[in-house]
């Protein structure tokens, strides 16, 4: 049996994108999300609401595209995956927290339009997927018939 911890959750962005790097070069952007939840109280016919608060890390390109394009306020849509962090303060009390590492974001177009700018690749640029190193050998879930670098459309 396979199991599988991907989450996508839509809602606005509660903090400008912190951008930051990692000793050794990579870079990490984080940014709170808000997802909001109404229904009608069928009892009292008021409109109740219903909010939930993400933590949100991105690494290499994708925390850099984050960082310059998006800021609070946002719509964005997040595709990721969930994990626990679990550690101890000062105190000595443990406290753990379970987080979005975002694998895709993207702007909501539901209220919104924006203006893309395509980035040129960057070699090992991080999406998680490294390619090269093999010629022209094939990819896994990269189509059959395309160059590396040659987008399948």
């Amino acid at each position: 049996m396979a199991f599988d911890n991907t989450v996508t959750v839509t809602g606005n962005i509660t903090r400008d994108p912190e951008l930051r790097f990692t000793p050794g070069g990579s870079a990490v952007a984080t940014f709170g999300l808000a997802w909001n939840r109404r229904w009608q109280n069928r009892q009292t016919n008021e409109t109740e609401e219903q909010v939930s608060f993400f933590d949100v890390t991105c690494w290499n390109t994708l925390a850099e595209n984050v960082s310059e394009s998006l800021m609070k306020g946002t719509r964005v849509i997040v595709s990721g995956r969930l994990e626990q962090r679990s550690w101890e303060t000062q105190d000595g009390d443990r406290r753990s927290k379970v987080e979005i590492i975002a694998d895709e974001v993207s702007p909501s177009l539901r209220w919104a339009t924006v203006e893309v700018t395509r980035n040129e690749r960057r070699d090992g640029g991080g999406g998680g997927r490294q390619q090269g190193g093999g010629g022209n050998r094939p990819v896994r879930g990269q189509p059959q018939g395309y160059e590396v670098d040659e987008e399948p459309f």
